[in-house]
């Protein structure tokens, strides 16, 4: 990367395989019930995301890393469960589909909180909107001839993928594709707490 070039970059909680693997089985179910212009989410490209930074130059790398390693050393490791369908920002215009999170979510919420407070204090904007914990399996380019996600949401709703035990943050970089996104690690944070 050269100087004065921007990377999109974001810091998540990559679930495991075996949760993908449950969650592409929902999205399954779902795509079969759900007709639409919607753009589903490959699981391999699902994360929990705790802070999205946009586009940002080379240099804030450091002070990220160091700020995400702070706060993951002082992080036990959570017990998350992904279960429950849901739409952002409500069923009457549906612009996200995803499936949200359990179990240790008042620690998950207070370590976003922390690490974007200090993200902040090192000049990246603040997050207005409160975090809600989820993944996200699907964004819907049209709420116009969509059929089926009402009736999905009553009877899926409460459909789960799985429990783990999140250990770690990690930094990503993506480059979008025609094809989709593509992720590559920038750093790794372990939860030492």
């Amino acid at each position: 990367m050269s100087e004065g070039e921007t990377i999109r970059a974001f810091l998540a909680i990559d679930p495991p395989s075996e949760v993908l693997r449950s969650i592409a089985e929902i999205q399954g179910v779902l795509k079969s019930n759900i007709r639409g212009a919607i753009s589903w989410v490959r699981p391999e490209g699902i994360h929990l995301t705790l802070k999205f930074f946009g586009d940002i130059g080379r240099e804030d790398l450091p002070s990220i890393s160091e700020i995400a390693k702070v706060h993951a050393a002082a992080t036990p490791p959570l017990n998350l469960r992904v279960q429950g369908l849901g739409v952002f920002p409500g069923p009457r215009r549906p612009r996200v589909l995803w499936i949200g999170m359990g179990g240790d979510t008042e620690r998950l919420i207070a370590l976003q909180k922390t690490i974007d407070q200090g993200l902040e204090a090192c000049g990246f904007r603040k997050e207005e909107r409160p975090f809600r914990a989820h993944l996200t399996l699907a964004r819907i380019k049209s709420p116009q001839g969509l059929a089926g996600i009402e009736r999905m949401l009553v009877e899926s709703g409460t459909k789960g993928a799985g429990t783990f035990e999140a250990r770690s943050l990690t930094l990503f970089k993506s480059d979008l594709t025609p094809k989709g996104a593509i992720y590559t690690t920038l750093g790794h944070f372990p939860f030492q707490g």
